[in-house]
């Protein structure tokens, strides 16, 4: 699948002393991504570069596996069971983190590091307009209304197994008047121009907060934990024994609310991840040193 000419970010003659760090395409990872290399470079003077713009998880996986990366920046719980380890989906976080720590250690000698603290999963959302005049606050709340509503969802989400919309109209008991498949992109411009009533879109990204919307909370923990760590081939973190804990210093310290944030910087207000990457890590004072 890499092919022999290798992957974007990584030269044919790769410097065996320089921490390669694995992003998808996404501007989540990609900010991730920055945060880990700056933090690396900064605390313990290692040199690092990005293997940028990976189009997957799979493919992310993979560059570890074969060498050509030694972390993956943005991985997810849901994704990896599934995908990856070929398992059911576990619908517990605790569990299905737990899972995933103990069958990469198992299968990859990889560390499956805890949460940064945000998920990315799929969530329903509104305007806040709407969902005051309706009281909506949980999925459940749509009940009352949805044979009213029209909305907008994920094209690949609708005929899903397991976490689709034929399950989740079984798991709520409703179903809507409409529902239109739709780039998942364009979730968010159709309900903010009121094309939609709702939309099913990523719960960290950024034009949440562009328009302002509401998140109904998946009250009956419908869909599967997307909780978002990194992950690490353990040839580097024996290579390197002073990284672990510089790394560990990110558990749990980016909540769903800061990472919007961060990707609404990028997406919104056009900063290169780079940048929010370095303005977010001198905010919280990751810099011990004082030089940033």
């Amino acid at each position: 699948m890499l092919g022999g000419c290798g992957l974007p970010g990584v030269s044919g003659t790769s410097n065996s002393q320089t921490i390669r760090i694995a992003s998808q395409s996404t501007t989540e990872s990609q900010i991730m991504a920055n945060i880990i290399a700056e933090l690396i470079q900064h605390e313990l003077g290692y040199q690092t570069t990005l293997v940028n713009n990976l189009g997957s998880s799979t493919v992310a996986h993979q560059a570890l596996l074969r060498g050509d990366a030694d972390i993956s920046a943005t991985r997810y719980t849901g994704t990896d069971l599934t995908g990856t380890l070929q398992m059911d989906n576990v619908k517990d976080p605790k569990k299905a983190t737990a899972i995933v720590t103990k069958q990469f250690k198992k299968r990859f000698n990889q560390t499956w590091f805890p949460s940064y603290g945000f998920a990315d999963t799929y969530a329903f959302m509104t305007t806040k307009k709407f969902a005051a005049k309706y009281h909506l606050k949980t999925i459940s709340d749509l009940q009352t209304v949805a044979g009213q509503l029209n909305a907008g969802v994920d094209s690949s989400w609708m005929n899903r197994k397991g976490d689709g919309y034929d399950d989740f109209a079984k798991d709520y008991g409703f179903r809507f008047k409409r529902v239109s498949p739709m780039q998942i992109g364009l979730v968010y411009d159709a309900v903010e121009a009121g094309k939609m009533q709702v939309v099913l879109g990523y719960s960290t990204d950024g034009r949440i907060k562009s328009y302002n919307l509401q998140l109904l909370k998946d009250n009956k923990r419908f869909f599967p934990p997307y909780n978002c760590s990194m992950v690490v081939n353990d040839s580097l973190l024996k290579k390197y024994p002073k990284l672990a804990p510089v790394l560990h210093r990110l558990d749990g310290k980016i909540n769903l609310k800061t990472m919007q944030s961060l990707n609404y910087q990028a997406d919104n207000n056009l900063q290169e991840p780079a940048v929010v990457a370095h303005n977010f890590l001198v905010k919280h004072n990751y810099f011990r040193g004082g030089n940033d």
